[in-house]
């Protein structure tokens, strides 16, 4: 009697726990209050057994939660452990010889794509030719200015403008 008496109280304490928690999410309260009177009436159903039944659930749901965990470091660690040789994108290591304009800033040797936007960049960054204020736009000076077209260029448009040049 005394555990039928347990079991009918718990019962009750779970019901408006679960109403509780359903005027915060308008959508979901008719599934929650659905939900939560199946399993009330499963437990008054067979109080003895789930004494019982409950600590190895809890256990076992214990047990599922740390295995995933485990099981993700795992995967962590064992993708490092190979590693391979990077290989360069062909496109942009091919060597293409710059326009008489661009010449004269990176020189007149061909050059692969990368290495041109590099040395437009210690050109930049020598001349001290960033804008102060915004650091992604570049002020041209005279030789910059021919290749660009205009005083004022951002960093995303310089690979655009390079490719131009590049032939």
């Amino acid at each position: 009697m005394a555990v039928k008496k347990k079991a009918k109280a718990a019962t009750k304490k779970a019901a408006p726990k679960a109403t509780k928690k359903a005027p915060a999410a308008k959508k979901a309260a008719p599934k929650a209050t659905k939900k939560a009177a199946p399993k009330a009436t499963k437990k008054a159903a067979a109080p003895k057994a789930t004494k019982k039944v409950a600590a190895p659930k809890a256990a076992k749901a214990t047990k599922k939660v740390a295995a995933p965990k485990a099981a993700k470091a795992t995967k962590k660690v064992a993708a490092p452990k190979v590693k391979t040789a990077r290989k360069p994108n062909a496109a942009f290591m091919k060597a293409l010889t710059p326009s008489a304009i661009l010449a004269e800033i990176v020189g007149n040797k061909p050059l692969p794509r990368t290495q041109v936007v590099s040395k437009i960049w210690d050109y930049i960054k020598k001349h001290n030719l960033q804008n102060p204020k915004n650091k992604r736009n570049i002020i041209a000076d005279d030789k910059l200015a021919k290749l660009f077209g205009k005083k004022e260029v951002t960093m995303f448009e310089l690979a655009g403008i390079v490719g131009k040049h590049l032939s």
